[in-house]
């Protein structure tokens, strides 16, 4: 097991190709019009930055793409989900189910709002929470299961939202299903639905590194039910005149630009599609590692090319794969993500006792070289002949220890 979870490459200042990009979806001219557009109106004193018209006809559209009944927007996806989770009142133990194989946000969103945070184990192949070990975890103090489609492979939601049925809390009724869908925004779910539309409330990231970005922050929520959305619209404006709130409104400059990169996810994301089903045939023959499932109809986004190395090589030999890759051929990679009570203080004293092995294990194999569809042919062939190298030099140096 490695030391340190969140390993990154020794000479990371060096590398050629970054440990992850630092802008996911990109900017065209038509975001460059849409910004001086905004600009040039606002700059009267008559008009402002007042954000109502932009920012209405952004959750308009993104209702319309993700066919919810409700969008509303923040300022990002971690105050998002804090306001989804605000709104359920957690108790002291109220209990929230997450997969160990996480971000931290999520996590901490649910500390922060005063649910106790239940963690469970990712499905081997997906990595996404696994229902069979959610349904080990239901309990009457279970109020929510918070799926998450890790790295852009989109979770099938609906063995959780049968299991939410099947298990009333006594007070509340069936836990409602969040889903965080920072990492999938454009996706389809297996039945066919865009991500959004099925479950309680949906969230979605639109930070620097997502599939679509806001000015590098942002965030949505979309849901069904009237009253969340209700609610939330309150809670990110200071509560009306009646109820606790705060600021959390998304900017005119950001609205935007948002309705420019919305109208060109799909583009965007098939392209990152293609780079990563091109990655995997290129990677294919080698043996030591485990590839990505390669998923279709927008099912899986590639968020990351998330690999994993033999069960053999778990912790030491991995990071010496990533050291390798960094020091030899320049290209970065990144842990994405480590089991969060190994790598997050606040995390693991909430869940002491807490022990999620096969996540443990799947975490000490996993690493994510850098993947971009604005890296050229030419780099990207280059990554792919790294990653080859780099694996069989670690499997060579391991072999004759």
């Amino acid at each position: 097991m490695p030391t340190n979870p969140c390993t990154v490459p020794t000479v990371a200042a060096d590398l050629r190709w970054p440990v992850e990009p630092a802008q996911g979806g990109w900017y065209t001219e038509a975001e460059h019009e849409a910004i001086r557009e905004v600009v040039a109106a606002s700059d009267d004193w008559r008009t402002g930055w007042r954000p109502a018209e932009y920012v209405g006809t952004f959750e308009d559209a993104f209702a319309a793409h993700t066919a919810a009944r409700h969008a509303v927007a923040f300022n990002s996806g971690g105050t998002a989900l804090e306001m989804v989770l605000r709104y359920l009142q957690l108790l002291p133990g109220d209990e929230v189910i997450s997969c160990a194989i996480n971000f931290v946000g999520p996590h901490i969103a649910v500390i922060g709002q005063g649910g106790s945070l239940v963690l469970g184990e990712p499905d081997p192949v997906t990595l996404n929470l696994d229902p069979v070990d959610t349904e080990r975890l239901l309990s009457q103090r279970t109020r929510a299961i918070l799926v998450t489609h890790w790295n852009g492979a989109v979770a099938d939601l609906r063995p959780f939202l049968d299991l939410a049925s099947r298990y009333p809390h006594p007070l509340h009724g069936p836990p409602v299903v969040i889903v965080d869908a920072a990492r999938a925004c454009g996706g389809r779910t297996p039945t066919g639905a865009a991500v959004g539309a099925e479950g309680w409330a949906t969230v979605f990231s639109f930070e620097s590194k997502k599939l679509m970005t806001t000015f590098g922050q942002g965030g949505m929520v979309t849901t069904n039910d009237p009253l969340l959305a209700d609610r939330l619209r309150l809670l990110r404006t200071y509560g009306g005149r009646e109820q606790w709130g705060t600021t959390q409104m998304l900017s005119k400059i950001q609205a935007a630009v948002g309705l420019v990169q919305l109208s060109r996810l799909e583009e965007m994301n098939l392209a990152r599609i293609n780079r990563a089903h091109s990655r995997t045939q290129a990677l294919s023959d080698v043996g030591e590692l485990t590839l990505p499932p390669t998923l279709h109809r927008g099912q899986h986004l590639y968020y990351r090319h998330s690999l994993l190395v033999p069960t053999a090589w778990a912790g030491t030999a991995r990071d010496e794969l990533m050291n390798v890759l960094a020091s030899q051929y320049g290209v970065g990679s990144i842990i994405s993500d480590p089991v969060t009570y190994l790598g997050h203080d606040l995390i693991r004293e909430h869940t002491d006792g807490q022990h999620c092995p096969r996540a443990e294990k799947l975490a000490a194999r996993l690493l994510c070289p850098v993947l971009h569809p604005r890296i050229t042919p030419e780099d990207e062939i280059a990554i792919c002949d790294a990653i080859r190298r780099a694996t069989a030099d670690v499997a060579h140096t391991n072999l004759t220890v």
